[in-house]
């Protein structure tokens, strides 16, 4: 199936989103696309780290969305 994933920065005062990243590709399932922008979370090159995704089908229909626990991310990248 076509997806897109859009990663976001979220701007806490007023929650205004703001596209940092954003990848198309096809994947075989829901569970290959979650796990798909899991990944590019940590390898995509963006300007900024992004705060949440979302996952939309080329209709544009959202089939997953999530924000990211800052918490959870530090522990999972190795230490400099």
């Amino acid at each position: 199936m076509k997806i897109v994933i859009e990663f976001y920065r979220i701007r806490k005062q007023d929650d205004a989103h703001a596209v940092v990243g954003r990848e198309a590709m096809d994947v075989a399932d829901l569970d290959a696309a979650i796990e798909m922008a899991r990944s590019l979370a940590q390898s995509l090159d963006m300007p900024q780290r992004p705060d949440a995704l979302v996952i939309f089908d080329e209709s544009g229909r959202t089939l997953h969305s999530c924000a990211f626990d800052a918490a959870l991310e530090q522990k999972e990248r190795p230490s400099p």
